[in-house]
C-alpha cells in the first residue's frame, strides 16, 4: 500500500477514535485479562526461576554435590574430592521411625558432619548454633527435629526419644533447613543428628537404604562443566551423580515449569474465549459505522483505505488493552511479593520480568489480531449501496480467501510461539487442537440451539412468553453463538478439572482401604525375615502380606551407550530405582513377552523389565542393560517384560534381575502388609519394639501428603479456570450490550401489543438459560470426555462421573447466563415504544 493510502487511513481512525473507547470496553476488559492472567504466571515463574538461581548454593548447601546410593564415598572419590574442593561436608540421608514410649512417628534423618552447612544457616527455636545443639548432654548425644514431627510425638525441647537402638535429647526445633528444597519431596518431616552419634543405633547395617551426600566448596574460578565432565568420566562405573548450584533443585524448576506451563495454556484458553467477546466487540461497532463506510466508499475511498483505517483503529485499542494487562499482570506480583514469599517453600525472587511481559503482549497482539481479522474483512465488502437500505447482507458474506490464509498463518505463529515459550510442544498443540475442536463443537451446537428454537417456537402456542424467547434465539444466531462459545469454554474448563479433582480424591478415599497396603516396612535385615514373617502372617486381622529383597540401582547405559541417549529424560532412567530378584516367577506375577528364567538359573544375568516404561523408552527383548548398584556395574540382557501396577500403591519394581545375580550383595528386604485398620497400631508396635532398626511408612499418611499437593495443583489451575469463566462472563455481557437496542425494539413491539413487563422479562429469562443450559451441557460433554482422557492416559486410573460437580457446572451455566442476559434487561424494559418505533421509521 502506498504511503497515501496510510495517511488517508491514519486520519480517518484518528477521527474515529475522537468518539473514545465507549463502544470498546468489554474489547479492552477481555483482552486486559486474558493478558494480566499471563503476565502474572509467567512473572511468577520468572521470580521463583530467579530465587533458585540466586539461592543455588544455599539450596543446595554449597558449589557442588555428589550423591552415592547405599553406600559412602570410597579412598579414590575422597582423594579426588580434596583435589577439587577446599573444604565438603558429609550427609547421610535415610528414613527411620522416631520413638518416645508407645508413640511412633516416621521421620526423614539427616546425619551431618561438624561442616554442615557450608553455605546458608540453620534456624532452630530456641536460638542456637546447631552444633551445640547437637553435642551430648549427660550421655545423650543432641537432636533437632521439625515442629510437626514434635507435636506428633508429643516432644517438648529437653525430652529424650529413640532413634533405631539409639536415646537421642531433643535439643530444640528446626525452624529453617537451608538445603531443604533441593531433597526434593519426602514423606515425613526432617531430624537432623550427628553422623557419629548413629554409631550404636543398628540403622546403617549392610544393605540398609540409606545415600550419601558430599557438599563441595569450590575455588571461585572452577569450570563446573569441566568438573562434572570429569567425574562422569573418572567415575562413570561408580554410580557417582554430579549436581552443582546452577541446578540446586532440579525437582523444583521441573515442577514450576511444567506447571506454570500448563497455566500458560489455561490462560491462552481464557484468552480465546475473550476473543470471542473482542469479535463482537468489533462486530457490533461496525455495525454501527455501516452508513459512515458506505458514506467513505461514495467519496471515493477504496477497500484498502476502509480496511486500514478501522484496522488501525482496532490496533491502537488493542495496545491500550494490551498495556493495561500488562501493567495488572507485571504489578500484581509485585503487590502481593511478601504474601507469595512467604507462601511458597523456596526462594523467589519477585521483580518485572521482561521476558514474561514480552509473552504475554505476543499473546495478546496475535489473539487481537486473529479474532478482529473476519469482521474487519467483512467491513471492507459494504458499498455505498448500503446507504439506501436500512440493512445490507453483503457483511454476512465470508471474507476473501487472502484473508483464510493470514488467518491460518496466524494460528499457527500463536501455536508455534506457545510451544516455544512453554516447552511443551505436544501439550501446545493437543491443547491448540482441543480449543479448536472445542470450538467447533460449541459452535455447531450454538447453531443446532438455535435451529431447534426455530423449530419447536410454532408448537408453543398458548405460551407467549416462551414463543418469544424461542423466536428470537432462533432469528439472532450470531448472539447465540457468542454466548454457547464465550460460557462454554469457560465451563469446559471448570467441568474436566472438577471431574480430575473429585477422582483423585475418590480414589485416594476409596481405593486405600481395600486395596493400598497399612504399612511399607524398609530395611529388614535378611536374618530378621522369619521374625517378621512370623508376626504378620500368623495375626488373623492381616490380609495379605508381600516381601522382597530391596537394593536400589542407576540405570547408567542401554546396549552400551548412555541410558539418556536412548530413553532421553523418562523418569525411570532420572535417579536411582528399586531393584530387586528372584528364583522362580513369583506369584501374580503376568509376564508379556519373552519368558522367565529357571528357579535354579545362574548364567549371564538377566532382566524382567516392567512392560509399560519399556514400551515408553523403546526397549525390546534382547536389549542389554547396565546398571550401576552398590558401586560396581552388572550388565544383564533384558529376557521378558511383565505388568507392573503401580495404581494400587503395592509392591512395584521396574527391575528385578535373576536371584544369582544380585543375592551375594548386600542389602535388605521390603515388606508390605495389608491388614485391618484397628491391627494396624499393634503391628507397629510389636515391630518397632523387636526390630528397631526396620521402619515403617504409614500408607495413609503418605497417600495424604500426595493428595495435599494434588489439592495445591487443583486450586492453582481452578484460579486459571476461573479466570477463563469470568472472561466468559464479561463477553456475555457485552453480547448484552450489544443486543441492547434490539431488546428494546422487541420489548416497544410487544408492550405496543399489550405484553406486560413481566411477561416480556420472563421471555428474556428464559432466552438466555437456554443459551446457558446448552453452554453448560456441552461444557459437560467436552470436560468429561477431557476428564476421562486424563485419568485414563495419563494417570491411568479408573474413571467416574462425579455428578455433584455436574449439578455444580450446570448451575453455573444457567446462573452465570442468567445473570448477564439479565443486567440489561432492566433498561430495555423502561423505554417507551413510541420514542423507540418512531426512531424506526
Amino acid at each position: 500500500m502506498s504511503k497515501r493510502i496510510w495517511a488517508q487511513a491514519w486520519r480517518i481512525a484518528r477521527r474515529e477514535l475522537r468518539g473514545g473507547v465507549r463502544g470498546f470496553r468489554i474489547f479492552l476488559a477481555c483482552l486486559a485479562l486474558g493478558v494480566a492472567v499471563i503476565a502474572a504466571i509467567g512473572s511468577l515463574r520468572a521470580s521463583i526461576e530467579g530465587g533458585l538461581e540466586r539461592e543455588g548454593r544455599a539450596l543446595l548447601g554449597g558449589d557442588a554435590e555428589l550423591t552415592f546410593t547405599y553406600r559412602t564415598a570410597e579412598p579414590a572419590e575422597f582423594e579426588w574430592m580434596n583435589q577439587i574442593a577446599t573444604a565438603y561436608s558429609e550427609i547421610i540421608d535415610f528414613r527411620s521411625m522416631a520413638v518416645v514410649d508407645e508413640e511412633r512417628s516416621l521421620t526423614q534423618v539427616k546425619a551431618i558432619d561438624n561442616l554442615y552447612p557450608l553455605v546458608g544457616a540453620v534456624q532452630l527455636s530456641p536460638e542456637m548454633p546447631l552444633d551445640i545443639a547437637l553435642q551430648p548432654d549427660e550421655g545423650l548425644p543432641g537432636a533437632v527435629m521439625e515442629r510437626a514431627l514434635a507435636d506428633r510425638l508429643g516432644l517438648t525441647t529437653g525430652e529424650t526419644f529413640t532413634l533405631g537402638n539409639q536415646d537421642f535429647r531433643l535439643s530444640a526445633l528446626l525452624i529453617v533447613e537451608p538445603d531443604a528444597a533441593s531433597a526434593g519431596f519426602t514423606l515425613a518431616p526432617r531430624t537432623l543428628v550427628h553422623t557419629e552419634a548413629l554409631a550404636n543405633s543398628g540403622l546403617l547395617a549392610p544393605g540398609t537404604l540409606f545415600s550419601s551426600k558430599y557438599r563441595l566448596h569450590l575455588p571461585a574460578d572452577s569450570d563446573m562443566d569441566a568438573l562434572k565432565a570429569a567425574s562422569e568420566a573418572q567415575f562413570a562405573d561408580t554410580g557417582l551423580r554430579w549436581r552443582d548450584a546452577r541446578n540446586a533443585a532440579p525437582g523444583i524448576r521441573r515442577f514450576v515449569d511444567r506447571l506454570a506451563a500448563f497455566l500458560v495454556l489455561v490462560g491462552l484458553s481464557g484468552l480465546a474465549v475473550g476473543g470471542v467477546g473482542i469479535s463482537a466487540a468489533v462486530r457490533a461497532y461496525l455495525a454501527t459505522k455501516t452508513a459512515t463506510i458506505a458514506m467513505l466508499r461514495t467519496l471515493g475511498a477504496d477497500r484498502n483505505t476502509i480496511f486500514l483505517s478501522y484496522f488501525l483503529q482496532i490496533a491502537v485499542i488493542s495496545a491500550l488493552g494490551i498495556t493495561l494487562g500488562l501493567l495488572v499482570g507485571g504489578i500484581l506480583p509485585l503487590a502481593l511479593g511478601p504474601v507469595i514469599e512467604a507462601a511458597l517453600p523456596f526462594p523467589a525472587e519477585i521483580d518485572l520480568a521482561p521476558r514474561a511481559l514480552l509473552e504475554a503482549a505476543l499473546y495478546g497482539v496475535l489473539t487481537a489480531f486473529l479474532f478482529t481479522l473476519w469482521p474487519l474483512a467483512r467491513a471492507e465488502q459494504i458499498t455505498a449501496a448500503a446507504l439506501l437500505r436500512d440493512r445490507t447482507n453483503t457483511t454476512k458474506q465470508r471474507p476473501a480467501f487472502r484473508y483464510l490464509i493470514i488467518t491460518a498463518c496466524g494460528v499457527m505463529a500463536l501455536v508455534g510461539l506457545a510451544s516455544w515459550f512453554t516447552g511443551s510442544m505436544w501439550l501446545t498443540i493437543w491443547m491448540a487442537l482441543g480449543l479448536i475442536g472445542a470450538l467447533m463443537i460449541l459452535w455447531l451446537a450454538a447453531w443446532m440451539m438455535a435451529a431447534f428454537a426455530r423449530f419447536i417456537q410454532k408448537y408453543m402456542r398458548g405460551h407467549p412468553s416462551l414463543r418469544w424467547a424461542l423466536s428470537q434465539t432462533g432469528n439472532n444466531r450470531e448472539a447465540a453463538t457468542a454466548t454457547v462459545i464465550a460460557l462454554g469454554l469457560g465451563l469446559t474448563v471448570l467441568a474436566a478439572i472438577g471431574q480430575i479433582d473429585g477422582n483423585m480424591r475418590r480414589a485416594i478415599q476409596d481405593n486405600l482401604p481395600d486395596q493400598a497396603p497399612s504399612y511399607f516396612f524398609v530395611d529388614i535385615q535378611r536374618d530378621q525375615m522369619p521374625a517378621f514373617l512370623q508376626r504378620v502372617e500368623q495375626d488373623p486381622k492381616v490380609s495379605r502380606v508381600e516381601n522382597a529383597p530391596m537394593l536400589r540401582g542407576i540405570i547408567t547405559r542401554i546396549n552400551g551407550q548412555p541410558a539418556r541417549d536412548v530413553a532421553g529424560d523418562h523418569w525411570v532412567i532420572r535417579g536411582d530405582r528399586g531393584v530387586s530378584y528372584a528364583g522362580a516367577q513369583p506369584p501374580n506375577t503376568s509376564v508379556t513377552a519373552g519368558t522367565w528364567w529357571s528357579e535354579d538359573y545362574t548364567g549371564k544375568p538377566q532382566i524382567s523389565f516392567a512392560a509399560e516404561e519399556a514400551e515408553e523408552i523403546g526397549l525390546e527383548l534382547g536389549d542389554e542393560m547396565t546398571v550401576n548398584i552398590l558401586g560396581r556395574d552388572i550388565t544383564a540382557t533384558v529376557t521378558s517384560f511383565r505388568e507392573v501396577d503401580f495404581s494400587t500403591a503395592g509392591m512395584g519394581f521396574i527391575l528385578v534381575m535373576n536371584e544369582a545375580a544380585l543375592k551375594a550383595a548386600p542389602h535388605s528386604f521390603i515388606a508390605t502388609v495389608y491388614a485391618q485398620s484397628e491391627a494396624e497400631t499393634q503391628i507397629l508396635r510389636d515391630i518397632a519394639q523387636a526390630m528397631p532398626n526396620v521402619t515403617a511408612i504409614r500408607m495413609r499418611d503418605a497417600i495424604d501428603r500426595i493428595a495435599g499437593i494434588l489439592e495445591q495443583l487443583a486450586s492453582a489451575t481452578g484460579y486459571g479456570a476461573a479466570a477463563t469463566l469470568l472472561t466468559g462472563f464479561l463477553v456475555l455481557l457485552g453480547t448484552a450490550a450489544a443486543e441492547e437496542p434490539s431488546r428494546r425494539y422487541e420489548a416497544a413491539v410487544l408492550k405496543t401489543l399489550g405484553a406486560s413487563r413481566l411477561h416480556i422479562l420472563f421471555s428474556f429469562a428464559l432466552r438466555t438459560a437456554y443459551l446457558g443450559a446448552a453452554a453448560a451441557l456441552v461444557a459437560l460433554i467436552a470436560g468429561i470426555a477431557a476428564a476421562w482422557a486424563v485419568n485414563t492416559y495419563v494417570f491411568d486410573a479408573a474413571f467416574t462421573v462425579i455428578w455433584s460437580n455436574v449439578l455444580l457446572i450446570l448451575s453455573a451455566g444457567v446462573g452465570v447466563s442468567l445473570l448477564a442476559g439479565l443486567v440489561f434487561a432492566h433498561a430495555s424494559l423502561k423505554s417507551r415504544p413510541a420514542q423507540i418505533l418512531r426512531t424506526k421509521d
